[in-house]
């Protein structure tokens, strides 16, 4: 099997144990070519959340039979094409919940309290004497928090507005949560229209997906408070990169954190200009001991599929049942 991504050193030992394995030791992506090609002889693949999985690939990798990510997100994966050729796929869910949760209210708060701007202005050594409105933002408690996507995490984020920082909380979803998980978070449900109107922080956590591409665009921030801010701990193409940093230039609204981007690593070179947009590069889930567990779950799902276990986050279980 291949470990497309470099992990921790104690993961690569324990697959080790149980399977062959083959690493990839470079921090650069492998292309789609030289993974087709690395996987050659491989019937498993560990991959993040880049690595493309499609019909081409399996195609030219017959001997595939597991593909685990330790993402939770698997856009870069054609679950359904790997469902018809009888390849397991496995995802990361839950491990991460909490963590992300934390670094999108943190995210949210940097962004509303202008702490990046803030920073930047003092090591540039702008910061001569005090002022009434010195780097003045958003007050984050009472505030309303709009939520778009109510998965996990967003239930997380949610909890952490309503119970720790007194915020009325509204929230748009595909479908409505069951009436006790809305009062567990204090979470009301409105449509979509509604909840860019009244959010004054926005917090996007829905999956990627052709139906959620742009999501946000120009007609929706349009819909947004001048004072509002956006925070997109989801996944890139949700927003429209190009119009918010257009809106956010225009100070239509008031300012952006955002952690996903279209076409990451890359950057849109206007959003790295824009003194209000706080950036950090695809980190939501980074600590040590969440990575560690998404390593590991990815690992146990390898594990299993390949030597005749039940994975625990199968996507797909139903392609056990052929074998």
């Amino acid at each position: 099997m291949l470990v497309a991504r470099p992990i921790f050193p104690e993961v690569i030992a324990r697959l080790r144990e149980h399977l062959d394995v083959i690493t990839h030791d470079s921090e650069q992506a492998l292309s789609a070519t030289e993974l087709q090609a690395r996987l050659q002889g491989c019937d498993g693949v560990f991959v993040a959340a880049s690595e493309p999985i499609n019909a081409e690939l399996l195609a030219a990798c017959p001997q595939l039979k597991a593909v685990c990510s330790m993402a939770v997100g698997y856009n870069n994966i054609d679950v359904p094409a790997c469902t018809a050729r009888g390849v397991l796929v496995s995802n990361a869910p839950d491990v991460l919940t909490e963590t992300t949760a934390d670094f999108g209210f943190a995210l949210m708060m940097a962004t509303a309290r202008r702490i990046a701007e803030s920073e930047r202005f003092l090591r540039r050594g702008e910061w001569t004497h005090w002022s009434f409105d010195l780097m003045a933002g958003a007050d984050v408690h009472a505030a309303t928090l709009g939520v778009l996507g109510m998965g996990r995490i967003g239930q997380a984020i949610a909890r952490r507005g309503a119970l720790g920082f007194g915020m009325p909380v509204i929230y748009h979803n595909r479908s409505r949560l069951p009436e006790a998980d809305e009062q567990a978070v204090k979470a009301r449900w409105v449509d979509k229209a509604t909840l860019l109107r009244e959010a004054d922080h926005l917090v996007i956590v829905v999956p990627y997906s052709p139906a959620s591409h742009h999501m946000i665009g120009e007609a929706e921030l349009a819909l947004m408070k001048p004072g509002a801010t956006l925070t997109n701990i989801a996944r890139g193409g949700v927003v429209d990169d190009a119009a918010l940093a257009r809106a956010l230039a225009e100070r239509r609204i008031a300012a952006a954190g955002l952690d996903v981007f279209e076409g990451e690593p890359k950057v849109l070179p206007a959003l790295l200009d824009l003194p209000n947009v706080v950036l950090t590069p695809h980190i939501a889930s980074a600590s040590i001991p969440t990575r560690m567990a998404m390593c590991n779950l990815a690992a146990d799902n390898l594990i299993a599929a390949l030597t005749g276990g039940k994975p625990p986050t199968a996507l797909n279980p139903e392609v056990l049942a052929r074998t």
